[in-house]
């Protein structure tokens, strides 16, 4: 039995390609684990706010300092990191805009990437603080950015790759759905998506 989390990203609701990709991985992932428990986490249904001055300085008061309010200011912080480290495998769902992953998706980076919980620069370098996770990649974009002319400009996987690896998550595979804004490949983007699934 595994836990899963799966995280999405995308404003699409359920026409999403995006979420369509992660949830089917996450099919695949049950079927290879019966009695896997599955936990949704929907950035938009339930906003991450982004960064103000009352986050970070809750994120780095000692702990003999916390109040109510840097307790309340920690809260989504707390959710998001106590989500990944109790979870065996993460799914993301990320649809490409502009180029990169949607501001919904990075502030739920922001309260995730927090000194002294998830990284550390205690030996004099960083070293990333959650271990033994597994991440799949759900990428739609209307565009091909795996290859080809356009894939310098997917800012979007090198960025997850890196911050991720940051905080010691550093297996990683990603699946793609491609080319939904081409009429070459629209029709057959999705499937073709999740038939490339390999868990």
């Amino acid at each position: 039995m595994k836990k899963l989390l799966n995280v999405i990203s995308s404003a699409r609701g359920a026409a999403s390609n995006s979420t369509q990709l992660a949830n089917a991985i996450i099919e695949k992932l049950i079927e290879q684990n019966p009695g896997s428990i599955v936990k949704l986490r929907d950035l938009v249904d339930r906003h991450y706010p982004h960064l103000e001055e009352s986050h970070l300085n809750a994120f780095f008061a000692p702990a003999e300092n916390q109040t109510q309010e840097t307790r309340e200011a920690t809260e989504h912080s707390d959710e998001a990191i106590k989500e990944v480290m109790e979870s065996d495998t993460i799914v993301i769902g990320v649809p490409i805009y502009n180029f990169n992953i949607p501001s919904a998706l990075k502030a739920w980076l922001d309260h995730l990437v927090r000194a002294g919980k998830t990284f550390s620069y205690q030996t004099g370098r960083p070293e990333g603080l959650v271990k033994d996770k597994k991440v799949y990649l759900a990428i739609a974009s209307g565009g091909v950015y795996s290859d080809g002319p356009m894939k310098s400009y997917d800012f979007a996987e090198p960025y997850l790759r890196m911050i991720l690896g940051f905080i010691g998550i550093t297996d990683i595979t990603t699946f793609r759905v491609e080319g939904t804004n081409m009429p070459d490949l629209k029709e057959t983007a999705l499937q073709k998506g999740i038939e490339s699934i390999v868990v």
